[in-house]
């Protein structure tokens, strides 16, 4: 699965530190959604979602 969660990190200014705190996870979690190591369960998906005002389709998306 790939997502764009770095792009709209990046966007917001934010460091993988700062987005793990809005989401109550570590920075080695970002980390690991960001380069595709670790698909976020539902929960942390809808959390993503919220937090960049984006639908999670938007968001991730299947390899293609």
């Amino acid at each position: 699965m790939r997502n764009i969660v770095k792009e709209l990190r990046t966007e917001k200014e934010w460091s993988q530190a700062n987005l793990a705190d809005h989401l109550a996870v570590s920075r080695q979690t970002v980390n690991a959604i960001e380069t595709g190591r670790y698909d976020p369960s539902l929960p942390l998906a809808f959390t993503i979602s919220k937090i960049f005002g984006k639908p999670i389709e938007k968001i991730f998306f299947e390899d293609e």
